[in-house]
């Protein structure tokens, strides 16, 4: 069954924003934790989305991958540059990661990338 990805990408946001009713110090802390590693240092925070697309698409996270992809693109990554690091879950992560770099993540590029343009 295809999924939407901005509804994933929604039903994600709103989760951490429902959990942060009752657990705001768990959902800070996390966001905190993003927030440090995503920081611009020794690479660039387009950089550091490529990659997580990567882990995204190799752990078969729905969310990663919809979510990161979403970030990558707002970070200044095009489509070639999110498949290219797709492909190189692929070479870890096989069939299953090919699946995902097929389906949802290029239907998350072809909701989000119309938001950056």
């Amino acid at each position: 069954m295809k999924k939407n990805p901005r509804e994933l990408l929604d039903a994600f946001m709103g989760g951490l924003q429902d959990l942060g009713q009752t657990n705001k110090e768990h959902v800070n802390a996390f966001m905190g934790l993003l927030g440090a590693a995503y920081k611009p240092g020794a690479m660039d925070t387009k950089t550091k989305e490529l990659i997580s697309v990567s882990i995204g698409v190799f752990s078969r996270c729905e969310y990663c991958i919809v979510f990161h992809t979403y970030k990558a693109l707002e970070a200044g990554a095009n489509r070639e540059e999110i498949i290219e690091a797709a492909m190189v879950a692929v070479a870890f992560g096989g069939g299953p990661a090919m699946a995902y770099s097929v389906t949802l993540l290029k239907d998350s590029i072809d909701e989000f990338e119309k938001d950056f343009k």
